[in-house]
């Protein structure tokens, strides 16, 4: 991808993240050479990624923002937006690389994608399922309301509790509503310098939630996932 043909595009872009900008509709553009982006993600939040330096959101799902508090069974508050990006860390480490197929830009010049790791499980269906993400109806049109009544049904990540739906905190909370500018997902190239697989069975012995995400997606045959939700030492988290 260019940046010259993203820029020229984004003029035309669909505003996503917006619920007071019109619609619009891109043409078909896939001989433009963009219709995909394949690489290692870097994570930025829960439904955000950066492949080769381009922001892609995915497309068709919302996930709690990174300052968002939901309410724990015990009705306690949590980092829920952390835990999502931590969730899709997790997932992605498993099986890389991600690839991405265009389905238009958004306010943010971020590219709106369909994306799908290497060994072609659904990023969105996998949050959604998993309680880490929610169907947005608006832009989705119920493509993964079954999965996200599996995942209310299972009382699983944020269905555990109380949350309020993302596009609605975004609207209370209109000056963090931007996206972020710095990836929150673990960057394993520091990491591993620090880090190890020496024998870890209890999450007493992580030192944090970053090392305990790590040791989960580094470290075969050693889990610490109790509920399979894809964040491991949730305490930490």
């Amino acid at each position: 991808m260019t940046v010259a043909a993203a820029g020229a595009l984004a003029a035309q872009t669909a505003m996503q993240h917006s619920d007071h900008m019109p619609e619009l509709h891109l043409p078909n553009w896939t001989s433009a050479g963009l219709a995909t982006i394949a690489g290692v993600a870097s994570v930025i939040d829960g439904d955000t990624i950066e492949i080769h330096g381009q922001r892609i959101r995915f497309n068709g799902i919302d996930a709690p923002e990174s300052q968002q508090l939901c309410k724990n069974a015990s009705g306690a508050d949590y980092p829920c937006g952390r835990r999502s990006a931590a969730a899709l860390d997790g997932f992605l480490a498993a099986s890389k690389p991600v690839q991405c197929t265009f389905v238009t830009w958004d306010r943010y010049h971020r590219y709106i994608g369909d994306c799908r790791r290497a060994d072609g499980a659904s990023v969105a269906a996998w949050m959604v399922e998993h309680g880490q993400a929610l169907d947005w109806p608006r832009y989705s049109h119920g493509t993964y309301a079954e999965k996200q009544a599996t995942a209310e049904a299972s009382k699983v990540g944020i269905w555990v509790g109380k949350f309020q739906s993302p596009w609605d905190w975004r609207t209370e909370h209109a000056d963090g509503a931007a996206p972020s500018s710095q990836p929150l997902g673990i960057s394993r190239h520091q990491v591993a310098q620090s880090y190890s697989c020496q024998p870890r069975r209890t999450c007493s012995q992580i030192g944090s939630c970053e090392e305990a995400q790590w040791y989960l997606s580094n470290c075969p045959g050693r889990k610490l996932d109790r509920d399979g939700d894809g964040v491991a030492c949730e305490t930490l988290c």
